[in-house]
């Protein structure tokens, strides 16, 4: 089976394409801006005429898109979130190859959930953010295709590679400053938030499932457990043996405290929390059992494992 995967050098596109690499039954071809891309193609502003040639002279059977930007304005995220997909959507449906697509699409397209519940594909989507905003479009652009298709609603990735913006990256960084400067309080903000942390391997595991299944529409990835990342700070301090003692500041980093509720506001709307930065609130778990029905997929590595792995790639800068 050919295999186009469009942004193998990203975060979660690295591990994709190690796990495909691994399938003696796939041949793997990389599309991307990069030098090291099998072909250079740059989605947000390759039109789709020209990747339809490369789909016809390629003919793969599968075409797994990892491409996207995670921050920006809103001009930036819809060009390389929504623009781009409707490219891809586009080159297929001209395409006689007939290849399944695989998008990767995030939980920030939920937005905000009730504290304790756990979001399941038909859950009604009202993301926080222009990147939740984007990455719903692009979903919304491939389930209107009539494409065989699938989307992957990834929760909040963690393991080796995490970027250093993310809650657990962020925690990794302020931990490694504090141990190389000899602090013994670690002041951070944002603990209280919780959520659904999935390992990257975990999910390249799903998104090679994905690639061979024949399941379509909206799929969620996560561990199906929301953890604290005060909880998560704990087991980060173990693992790297930090012994100081970690204070939480009152809410997240920078936010304001938003206004009441107006009592005549909708009843089913989420409530209103901080603006944290993925505009997903204080809470999300995901309802994970479609994954497990469909893919047959179940999340292997525990938090714990990713967080050390984080904390390895931290530690080899002090």
């Amino acid at each position: 089976m050919r295999v186009l995967l469009i942004g193998a050098n990203g975060y979660l596109g690295r591990f994709v394409a190690d796990r495909l690499l691994a399938d003696p039954a796939v041949q793997l071809t990389a599309l991307g801006r990069g030098d090291d891309a099998d072909v250079r193609f740059d989605l947000a502003s390759g039109s789709p005429g020209a990747l339809t040639r490369f789909l016809d002279a390629v003919h793969p059977g599968v075409v797994i898109n990892c491409a996207g930007a995670i921050r920006g304005g809103a001009r930036e995220l819809t060009r390389h979130n929504t623009v781009a997909v409707a490219t891809v959507c586009e080159a297929l449906r001209r395409s006689g190859c007939g290849a399944r697509l695989v998008q990767i699409g995030c939980s920030a397209e939920y937005g905000p959930s009730q504290p304790g519940s756990s979001t399941a594909e038909d859950a009604v989507p009202r993301p926080g953010g222009p990147y939740g905003v984007s990455k719903l479009a692009a979903t919304e652009l491939v389930l209107g295709s009539g494409l065989d298709a699938v989307v992957l609603r990834v929760f909040s990735p963690a393991g080796p590679g995490t970027p250093a913006g993310s809650p657990l990256g962020r925690l990794a960084e302020a931990m490694r400053r504090a141990m190389q400067s000899g602090d013994s309080e670690l002041k951070l903000g944002g603990l209280g938030v919780q959520r659904d942390f999935v390992d990257v391997r975990d999910v390249a595991r799903a998104v090679h499932a994905a690639a061979l299944s024949a399941a379509q529409g909206v799929i969620n990835i996560g561990s199906g457990r929301a953890v604290r990342l005060r909880d998560a700070a704990v087991v980060l301090a173990r693992v790297a043996g930090y012994g100081g003692t970690v204070h939480e500041l009152d809410g997240p980093p920078g936010a304001v405290r938003p206004p009441i509720a107006h009592p005549r506001s909708e009843p089913d709307a989420p409530p209103i929390a901080y603006p944290y930065p993925d505009g997903c609130g204080s809470w999300q778990q995901a309802d994970v059992r479609t994954a497990r029905d469909r893919l047959g997929w179940r999340p292997r590595i525990n938090l714990e494992e990713s967080l050390a792995d984080i904390w390895m790639e931290a530690a080899c800068r002090i």
